[in-house]
């Protein structure tokens, strides 16, 4: 409490609220007030919520919380701040960062169930470094032994929008999510899912199927699949922008063949990568060469690959970047004088 210029007692918010809302509040109608706040980052909406009980509804709104970075607080941030933001935000928010945020862990799980409850629209949530992590991440380094079917499976029936998955590496992660994904989240364009051991073709078709709107997929070290993946692929996602297979050492030429006459194949295909793919040859080179949109393609440690195969692709194709390795050719034996055992060094020392 406090007394005004003549003596009256007043609280500070109606000493503030007489003074300072005939300048600014009572003269732009709070629409207005809330667009100039649409333009202010999380600090600053924090700053302006503190002014008054009027600006505090108004920069709380969930409206101007689409996109928030918490990276900048990561040492203050706890699980129970973001439960706080998901049921303030509600369906306004898209894209959530906790990117370092220590303090998010083992309560993850509740998170997510009240990310999952009241962000139906969520489309992002990046959860990267957070070590602390036990049971639930869409975009988790560092804590992926840890994650289970059943943190990703609560995000994904309550939020249907969902737009990219990031959980490679996630040894823990069973098919089992494939299903809830595909029966859950149909608008999935980004779906990275390297070194997962436990998941199959049978549960990859029934991906594909759902997932029209696909253009990213990394299967990296996915050793289980076959050219079975690439057929539904190439029939179902007509979007498809990037693929991934390296170390997919079931995939043959047939698979590439069905890839490069699929729906995405013309204008569509950019990136594709196939290093340590044993089985791929020269073919699946001549089957990419209708991928008019390809800009890079990935060939390490492809044996069956040669530099004539590559030269043919980029006869075709003439901006494409190709990286390759072949080893060195051996030298021929040399002919006529005997060559002493031992190299330079040793003749210098």
């Amino acid at each position: 409490m406090r007394r005004d210029v003549n003596g009256v007692i007043k609280s500070r918010f109606e000493m503030f609220s007489n003074s300072d809302e005939t300048v600014i509040n009572k003269k732009l109608p709070k629409e207005l007030l809330l667009q100039i706040f649409s333009f202010l980052d999380v600090v600053n909406l924090c700053r302006c919520a503190q002014v008054s009980r009027a600006w505090n509804v108004l920069a709380l709104d969930g409206s101007n919380w689409h996109r928030i970075d918490l990276f900048d607080f990561q040492r203050d941030i706890e699980g129970r701040v973001v439960e706080n933001i998901s049921k303030r935000c509600r369906g306004f928010l898209r894209k959530l960062s906790l990117r370092g945020c220590l303090g998010v862990g083992d309560n993850a799980l509740s998170t997510c169930t009240s990310l999952s409850k009241f962000c139906s629209k969520l489309r992002h949530l990046d959860l990267a470094s957070c070590t602390s992590i036990t049971n639930m991440s869409l975009k988790a380094k560092g804590c992926t032994q840890q994650i289970t079917d059943e943190g990703l499976i609560t995000i994904c029936r309550g939020c249907h929008k969902l737009q990219s998955l990031h959980a490679s590496g996630c040894s823990n992660i069973t098919d089992a999510i494939l299903n809830v994904l595909g029966q859950n989240c149909p608008r999935l364009r980004i779906f990275e899912v390297a070194r997962f051991s436990q998941l199959t073709d049978v549960r990859f078709t029934t991906l594909a199927r759902n997932f029209h709107e696909l253009e990213k997929i990394d299967l990296e070290e996915r050793v289980q699949i076959t050219d079975s993946t690439l057929i539904q692929l190439s029939i179902y996602c007509p979007r498809f922008q990037v693929l991934s297979l390296s170390h997919c050492e079931l995939i043959t030429d047939d698979g590439i063949c069905h890839l490069g006459n699929g729906a995405c194949a013309y204008d569509q295909l950019e990136v594709i990568e196939l290093d340590n793919c044993p089985l791929i040859t020269d073919a699946s080179l001549e089957h990419l060469k209708s991928c008019h949109s390809l800009e890079q393609i990935e060939l390490y440690d492809c044996q069956q690959i040669t530099l004539a195969g590559i030269k043919r692709l980029r006869n075709h194709l003439p901006n494409i970047k190709v990286h390759a390795h072949f080893a060195p050719v051996t030298p021929p034996p040399s002919v006529g004088a005997s060559r002493q055992h031992f190299c330079r060094c040793c003749i210098i020392l």
